[in-house]
């Protein structure tokens, strides 16, 4: 099937219209809390107490249910999320006390009574704070309100779960308004017994512009429990700025939605279509951060969010080459008081030490508070991952692959088939989350420019699998027939899609030096080695035979093919004699080790590197593929031996990672690997110790690298070769991290098919719901009572009142996409 781009371009273009508009409202982005705003729908007109004060927003809620019936959250696909039970319960309960939407109301019963136990599983072994004080409080009032909420039979022990943690955090909880809890109880006005909080506590807390803790429930809760006219005036410039219904808090950073914009189009895999774009906003983004001072000051209540926005900014702005320190964001390793809370309240700061961790990436040497960001906030990711709280997916993913292993195309397909790539930032309770509309846009192009891209890449591999074919390669009858393995790997780490040429360069380069190499360690005599490294000096195939002539004749297509295109391209030097020498030095690293190995020499460790930094071959792949990026990178750049750093890096990093993982093969075959190099130097130590000392050398390098690769100035190559580079070492890092990828012949199967050939799913594994009239559900009432006192004591019973049958229910199932593998 193919994808015209005349389709991603019209998709472009929307998006361009409708998010990068000179009027484009910020605030649209972030999807509106039904919760919130169905708390300021139940404020009565004070002059009018039979009507609402806020009538839009009782129109923004008979106007904003879900098909299925619920109000409030739902996950990147529109399905439900436990937090669409509060917002569905209080909606419900504005209603009901507004006499209207009497049908909406049964459709809202009937949602809640079909899949509440479904959702409440996700809290039954963990049950977040905020769940557990607010859950309740919604029963109860909807109870109160003449509701009679009806739940599921099965959904009686969690609940009974959810009033146990309720009781024990409460309990926990110190006086009202001590604010040494995240977020701060008085937050949570709305949920909380009116004898649990006195008006003078809330007076007390109130912020200058008159809101509880930026809250808009809570502070509607506090306006209509003491009529102070400061929370009236923060409601109205609420209702003024959102008539479209409330954000979790007000007001919202709007350098935080900037930068929300930014990571939405860059995770889906959709920045190269709006650079530009994205460079004003980080630019006023920077600009913004330039002119600030002094930091904000950061509180228990804001912490979360600014420790958010910050590291996110770090990741954004320096990925894009920007000049900042890591105390922007690490500032809160020296504040005591946010860092213990952080470790208290690791919950809520989930979200947070994610975006730390993430940012904690982009390390340059020296940069030691980065280390200590990232070894704290790795202790706190997996104290969350072992407790089993909340969505734990990105956490895994995050703590167990290393971000140099991760290639772009695949971590694309991720985020569009991932549920909560819609969240952005944590609230009071739950995510505030890309509003639907923009969602729906943003996912519909990123699931168009994945597909476009596999059409591409399965064409171009048919291609370069009739090459190795017809060139012979493909029939050579020993070592690793590596095609496939080889165009992944530059498909799949590179944003390339319209750069044929170049992927197909690359692939081709590393088809021929995983055959050459080979062909060295494993069959060819000295003499016939000896043979063909000097043929390739005087690129001169006479004499050659057997498997020396396939793989000269290979590379002379290759070479005649890369100056003919080069020169089609604007290029005005011929660049064949450079390539020819580039390819001789690789050819004579080849026979030097291959001479090493049969003689039994045993070279230093800085001799051992002076040839296997060559003979990795690496500058073969991005050296002459540079030169066709755009700006591209100047011919006399091929000159062997008088390497940039940024090149020698990478050289030196990519023999590193293999040596790590193919010691025991090459030690088994008498060749040898700066490990056992390392351990013939200093016999007192063992192979562990040989390896933890190169793995210090490749973490060490690997920093100094990613600086050249990100820092204007440090080098004079084109910032598409530098990313080139980088490309280079993530696919070595991916290969080698943890074991030797590239030899297996069945590691990659699964992340090559859903790199070319599995379409994305869209209908990942997750909650989904079926509509079944004819299925039954024997339901239960709970009724909730709660007796407050102060000092904390609190008194909760649950109990059965009574049971019917609710039809025309919901079916519940987790589905799986049903595509089998592909075989290669």
């Amino acid at each position: 099937m193919e994808f015209p781009l005349s389709s991603i371009e019209s998709g472009v273009q929307k998006i361009k219209r409708n998010i990068f508009s000179s009027d484009f409202d910020l605030y649209s982005f972030v999807c509106p809390s039904a919760y919130d705003t169905a708390w300021l729908a139940l404020i009565p007109n004070p002059q009018y107490p039979s009507q609402p004060m806020f009538k839009n927003f009782l129109e923004w809620l008979l106007n904003n249910q879900k098909p299925e019936g619920f109000w409030g959250e739902s996950d990147t696909f529109g399905k439900p999320t436990i937090e669409s039970l509060p917002a569905t319960l209080v909606s419900m309960v504005a209603l009901t006390n507004w006499k209207t939407g009497a049908s909406m109301v049964e459709k809202g019963r009937s949602f809640i009574g079909a899949n509440a136990d479904k959702l409440l599983s996700e809290v039954k072994d963990a049950c977040p704070r905020w769940f557990a004080i607010v859950l309740p409080a919604m029963v109860e009032l909807a109870d109160t309100t003449g509701l009679d909420v009806v739940l599921p039979e099965a959904a009686k022990d969690t609940m009974s779960y959810i009033i146990s943690c309720r009781k024990s955090f409460l309990n926990k909880e110190l006086e009202v308004g001590d604010l040494h809890c995240y977020p701060p109880i008085l937050s949570y006005l709305e949920a909380l017994p009116p004898s649990y909080v006195s008006e003078e506590d809330i007076c007390s807390n109130l912020s200058r512009d008159g809101s509880l803790f930026q809250s808009p429930s809570a502070t509607a809760k506090a306006f209509m429990a003491t009529g102070k006219k400061e929370c009236l005036t923060y409601l109205q410039s609420l209702a003024q700025k959102c008539p479209n219904g409330v954000p979790q808090a007000y007001p919202m950073d709007e350098n935080l939605i900037k930068l929300c914009i930014v990571n939405q189009l860059q995770k889906l895999g959709l920045s190269e279509y709006f650079a530009g774009e994205i460079e004003v906003l980080l630019a006023q983004v920077y600009r913004n951060y330039k002119e600030q001072n002094s930091r904000e000051k950061a509180s228990n209540y804001n912490a979360a969010q600014l420790l958010h926005k910050d590291s996110l900014a770090f990741q954004l702005l320096r990925t894009h080459g920007y000049k900042v320190s890591p105390l922007s964001f690490c500032w809160f390793l020296s504040h005591d008081e946010i860092r213990g809370q952080v470790e208290k309240d690791y919950e809520h700061f989930s979200s947070t030490m994610l975006h730390v961790f993430r940012a904690s990436n982009l390390m340059f040497s020296g940069e030691y508070e980065l280390e200590e960001a990232k070894n704290f906030s790795r202790k706190i990711l997996e104290k969350i991952v072992s407790a089993r709280n909340g969505d734990r997916r990105q956490m895994e993913h995050e703590l167990n692959l290393p971000w140099f292993a991760r290639l772009d195309h695949l971590e694309h397909r991720m985020w569009i088939e991932e549920k909560e790539a819609n969240a952005l930032w944590k609230g009071k309770a739950s995510y505030n989350r890309v509003s639907y509309f923009y969602n729906n846009q943003l996912l519909q192009l990123a699931t168009q420019n994945f597909d476009f891209k596999q059409s591409v890449y399965k064409n171009e591999l048919k291609e370069l699998k009739r090459w190795c074919e017809n060139c012979g390669i493909s029939n050579m009858g020993f070592g690793r027939e590596k095609t496939t393995y080889c165009y992944f790997a530059i498909a799949a780490s590179t944003s390339l899609p319209h750069d044929s040429y170049i992927r197909m360069f690359v692939a081709k380069s590393a088809i021929i030096v995983t055959v050459a190499d080979d062909f060295y360690d494993m069959i060819g005599s000295l003499t016939e080695l000896e043979f063909l490294t000097d043929a390739v000096g005087r690129w001169d195939s006479r004499g050659l035979s057997s498997h020396s002539k396939v793989i000269f004749d290979a590379l002379d297509n290759l070479v005649s093919e890369a100056t003919s295109k080069y020169l089609q391209q604007g290029g005005t030097t011929d660049m064949s004699g450079n390539l020819k020498d580039l390819w001789y030095e690789t050819f004579l690293s080849w026979l030097i080790e291959a001479k090493w190995s049969r003689n039994g020499y045993k070279p230093s460790i800085d001799c051992y590197l002076k040839t296997g930094m060559i003979s990795i071959a690496t500058h073969n792949l991005v050296l002459p593929a540079s030169c066709f990026l755009k700006p591209s990178l100047p011919t006399e750049k091929l000159v062997p031996i008088q390497y940039e750093p940024i090149t020698k890096l990478l050289m030196v990093i990519s023999r590193l990672l293999n040596d790590v993982q193919s010691y025991q093969k090459e030690k088994e075959g008498g060749k040898l690997n700066s490990v056992l190099v390392k351990l013939i130097e200093n016999p007192e130590l063992d192979v562990e110790e040989s390896i933890a000392f190169i793995r210090e050398v490749i973490e060490k390098k690997k920093k100094e690298l990613l600086e050249h690769v990100l820092i204007d100035g440090l080098c004079d190559f084109p910032k598409p070769s530098r990313q080139l580079h980088l490309s280079c070492l993530k696919v070595f890092e991916m290969f080698f991290n943890s074991r030797n990828r590239f030899d297996s012949n069945t590691e990659m199967v699964e992340d090559i098919n859903k790199a070319i050939y599995l379409p994305v799913s869209k209908t990942p594994n997750r909650l989904t719901l079926h509509p079944s009239p004819k299925k039954k559900y024997a339901i239960t009432k709970l009724q909730f009572n709660f007796s407050f006192k102060h000092n904390n004591r609190i008194n909760c019973t649950a109990h059965q009142v009574s049971a019917l049958t609710l039809s025309n229910g919901y079916e519940m199932a987790f589905t799986a996409p049903k595509t089998g593998p592909h075989f290669i």
